[in-house]
């Protein structure tokens, strides 16, 4: 069985655009997932990138296009400035790592729920009640958000180390074996990879 390590945050709007694309082809081949919640700030410090209000002018404005053009293509919806971005993805993030650890829900679903919290709906997924809704609305304890903490913050500093050690640089990046696949542009070839056709 095939197995892949999954590079995100859940304020990322290219790992929102991924959708769910991932656990649909993981599905279709019998792959598993496992989900690292990553600091991107800490991450970017790490491997040369630069957090968005870091980039230049020209940059941003690419960004944007792509971002446009991009929710058209997947259609879905894109708030392409969301009120509370950036936030804190630390608390989403620890209660992914608790929903995880705890099993028995979509964890899929309740990673893109978080996102979508914020690049589709205007929310502030640092706040505790958007977290415990997205918890209880896929089948987990919304009290993970509190009791999971210590969890939490200990895998979210060994995501940072494992996604360095892995060769991961930005996100969504996912890793299978010896290899590694950068955004959800890059889907496509993950799927031809768990296929076994490239």
């Amino acid at each position: 069985m095939q197995h892949i390590d999954y590079y995100f945050t859940i304020l990322s709007p290219w790992c929102y655009l991924a959708g769910q694309r991932l656990e649909n082809m993981a599905a279709r081949h019998g792959a598993t997932i496992t989900y690292k919640p990553v600091d991107p700030g800490a991450l970017f410090a790490r491997t040369g990138g630069k957090l968005l209000g870091e980039r230049h002018d020209t940059r941003k404005a690419y960004r944007l296009q792509e971002l446009r053009r991009w929710s058209a293509v997947l259609d879905m919806p894109l708030i392409l400035h969301p009120a509370h971005f950036p936030s804190n993805p630390a608390p989403g993030s620890y209660a992914v790592i608790a929903a995880q650890a705890a099993g028995g829900g979509d964890l899929g679903g309740l990673v893109h729920a978080l996102m979508r919290a914020c690049w589709a709906e205007n929310r502030n997924v640092a706040e505790d009640d958007v977290i415990r809704e997205a918890l209880a609305s896929h089948g987990f304890d919304p009290a993970l958000a509190d009791k999971g903490l210590f969890l939490g913050a200990e895998t979210y500093g060994r995501n940072l180390e494992d996604a360095v050690a892995a060769g991961a640089f930005g996100m969504p990046f996912y890793v299978v074996g010896d290899e590694r696949f950068w955004g959800q542009d890059r889907l496509d070839h993950l799927d031809r990879h768990l296929a076994g056709q490239i």
